[in-house]
């Protein structure tokens, strides 16, 4: 059984690194195994001594929020050498240290399988070096070896997304929209470069959440006339007025004969060609700095326990292995197989074999790439064909992304000649004819704005005003409606399709979108704005934290949500939050006694700040100001006790690259779906979804049988399986008294 185990960082740092060492070192203090942290990646495992040090519960805390990592990282010439590892090992074995986490990119995970694999060798020398020829004939214990993919490149094998790679996407597409505002100004043209020697994932997502105008990638093959295409689109774009153009190109892009393609050379091409005026910005280093996105916090969260729990609970295994998150579970894959497959792309790039580089990426990234070709077109592939309309509606509370939505449904739509409109303030413009007439060029402006531009509202149908909106369809030809929004205008498109057999008119085909910040919606793991919501509570409290110095304080910070807790648990777990109020689990009073007693002690070891992030509706009577008046009542002037309501800073902002993504995606799936209802005639209730990576299809009744309908949620929550993480992560330590 496995007592002791190191956790080091090697290789270029990632946002996230730091929050999977303090996963890691909690959870392996909270189960009774001690942990050493390595300095200074491999380099420190070959130095030993002090660059081996022991940590415990404090050292991890305060840095979930900071990026880079606290461990140190550095790429070692002497481990690559076997006298190295040798040395290597001589310090795991006086450390006593039995199993090793590894958080890095592919060199760093191949170091990892190496030393493991030629571990007893190592060890068998080291004790015949010490005892004498026959100690070397004792059995070994193989050394147990755990990765965590840790690449902003998001360029490894067996995992969807690498530490880090979220929070690079929001850093280029912040850059990119700061940039729109000078390019828009002066009508210039900038080409901006990101990571990616082998992957284009950044340069493909930056291209696809802001809104630019071509991509260049390491995995697309570019023809001999490429620029020509490039310069023609940015030449129409200028033509028709567009304000600006952008040009992401990623580092590794290549020309048809292979060599690297530079921003210099695209500059000289539009420049030369265009008589423009063309900027280069290389956004470099910045794209790995600053705080971890939500998302890569509670990755890296999530990651670090599983990598203590899977050395835990499989002890007769000898594990070789990284743990990643496919489909949004949590996946282990044999090290070797992740570096083969990691390393087998960047060889069929550099060999010129891009259709299978592609191939290898998987129909998700050719997918996007399809996508990214549709939208950055000037004008659409088809003629509008005068056959009726389409409209899309926003309807509800406002979330960030609806734009995004709404604008590549359109345009996808539009693309196959469909005419496309918008209901003004949603359901309100079906019900009094109000619908906006949507141009491909202001569409593309969309992507990256806040809330909804053709308007949204929260509403529920007067019995009266379902006949005006048959009419409304009828008159205007109405042949498909895309609905994006969260839980209530699911609950009103199935009034309004429960009355087909009285209105003819109605029967047409309807997709629904996801779009809630309170992430309730059935067959969808994430809704279009709760990512956004979450950074924005994230960024809340990580600014209340800076006040930590000033004297012991309780904060209790309310959040949104509704009857669903994926906010407040999700912000307590990026947040290094201490509790969360659910209501799903509701609050006891004998809870609130256990709690109180909690941040008492937690303040008497020292802490100098303590969360609780609180549900909005997590309980009727124990409000956030009844807590408030609790802790003051008990806390007997030994500290301080604050409340924040963030309110509807929760819901501002411009969307965060995953609600853009997500939008995208989802905005491209409803589009096409109701263009093949709308050829085969079907009149079909569609409810889109987030799965994993895929975007998924069930017809309404079944989505809505999935809904706890008294509460507004689903009946099963993926987030819930967290719950056991987040309480690992907020105890108050050993030395404190579990």
């Amino acid at each position: 059984m496995i007592q002791s185990i190191g956790v080091l960082t090697s290789g270029g740092d990632s946002p996230g690194m730091n929050a999977a060492i303090r996963a890691v070192v909690r959870r392996a203090l909270d189960v009774g195994l001690k942990v050493y942290g390595i300095y200074g990646g491999y380099e420190g495992l070959v130095q030993g001594e002090d660059q081996i040090r022991p940590l415990d519960w404090n050292d991890v805390g305060g840095i979930i929020q900071k990026g880079g990592t606290f461990l140190g990282t550095a790429r070692s010439e002497s481990f690559r050498r076997v006298e190295g590892r040798r040395r290597a090992v001589r310090n795991l074995l006086e450390f006593g240290i039995q199993a090793l986490v590894v958080i890095g990119g592919d060199g760093s995970l191949m170091g990892a399988h190496i030393l493991s694999t030629e571990w007893a060798g190592h060890v068998k020398a080291v004790l015949e070096e010490k005892e004498g020829p026959s100690a070397g004939d004792r059995d070994v214990p193989p050394l147990q070896v755990i990765g965590l993919p840790g690449s902003i490149d998001n360029d490894l094998s067996g995992t969807d997304m690498s530490l880090g790679a979220d929070t690079s996407l929001n850093r280029i597409i912040g850059a990119m929209d700061n940039l729109s505002s000078t390019a828009a100004s002066h009508h210039r043209t900038f080409i901006v470069e990101t990571m990616g020697r082998h992957c284009g994932y950044l340069a493909l997502a930056a291209t696809l959440a802001g809104g630019a105008s071509w991509a260049l990638i390491p995995e697309e093959e570019l023809d001999m006339r490429w620029h020509h295409k490039m310069v023609e689109t940015i030449q129409k774009a200028r033509e028709i007025g567009l304000p600006h153009q952008m040009v992401v190109l990623a580092e590794g892009a290549r020309h048809p004969d292979g060599l690297v393609l530079g921003c210099d050379d695209v500059k000289k091409i539009l420049s030369e060609r265009l008589g423009i005026d063309v900027r280069v910005t290389v956004l470099g280093h910045v794209q790995r700095g600053g705080p971890p996105s939500a998302f890569d916090r509670i990755l890296a969260t999530r990651l670090g326990v599983a990598a203590v729990d899977i050395l835990l609970n499989e002890p007769d295994v000898v594990h070789r292995h990284m743990i990643g998150l496919i489909n949004n579970r949590i996946a282990a894959t044999p090290l070797l197989e992740v570096v083969e497959k990691s390393q087998e792309i960047a060889k069929e790039i550099e060999a010129g074999n891009y259709a299978r580089a592609l191939d290898l990426r998987g129909e998700s990234f050719k997918n996007t790439l399809s996508l990214v070709k549709t939208l950055t077109q000037i004008i659409p592939a088809a003629e509008p064909v005068d056959d009726g309309i389409t409209v899309i509606l926003t309807g509800g509370g406002d979330a960030p992304g609806m734009n995004a939505a709404v604008s590549v449904a359109a345009r996808c739509l539009m693309n196959q000649g469909v005419p496309v409109y918008g209901s003004e303030d949603g359901f309100h413009g079906l019900v009094n004819g109000n619908l906006i007439p949507l141009s491909w060029q202001e569409l593309v402006q969309w992507v990256n704005r806040p809330g909804s531009d053709i308007g949204t509202a929260r509403f529920k149908f007067e019995e009266e005003q379902f006949k005006d909106v048959a009419e409304n369809i009828a008159k205007h030809k109405i042949k498909g409606i895309v609905a994006i929004g969260g839980w209530g205008t699911y609950l009103e498109i199935a009034r309004l399709t429960a009355l087909r057999d009285r209105f003819e008119s109605l029967n047409i085909p309807i997709v629904l979108v996801p779009a809630s910040i309170d992430n309730n919606l059935p067959c969808s793991e994430y809704s279009i704005g709760a990512d956004t919501a979450l950074n924005n509570i994230i960024e809340a409290i990580d600014k209340i934290r800076h006040t930590a110095g000033a004297t012991r304080r309780a904060f209790i910070i309310e959040v949104m949500g509704r009857r669903c807790g994926f906010l407040a648990l999700a912000s307590a777990i990026a947040s290094g939050a201490e509790k969360a109020y659910l209501p799903e689990e509701g609050i006891t009073l004998a809870e609130l006694n256990t709690d109180v007693e909690e941040l008492k002690k937690s303040f008497e070891c020292g802490k100098r700040m303590v969360i609780f992030v609180r549900n909005e509706e997590s309980s009727r009577h124990y409000t956030t100001d009844f807590i408030r008046n609790l802790l003051e009542e008990e806390s007997h002037d030994e500290f301080e006790v604050r409340t924040a309501v963030l309110g509807h800073l929760q819901r501002g902002g411009y969307p965060t690259a995953f609600d853009r993504i997500i939008a995208s995606r989802m905005g491209a799936a409803a589009a096409f779906r109701l263009h093949e209802a709308m050829k085969d005639r079907n009149a079909a209730v569609t409810v889109l979804g987030l799965q994993g990576r895929g975007v998924t299809a069930l017809p309404l009744a079944e989505a809505l049988r999935e809904m706890d309908m008294n509460n507004g949620r689903p009946k099963s929550q993926w987030f819930m399986h967290l719950r056991n993480s987040a309480e690992s992560m907020a105890r108050r330590g050993p030395k404190c008294g579990l």
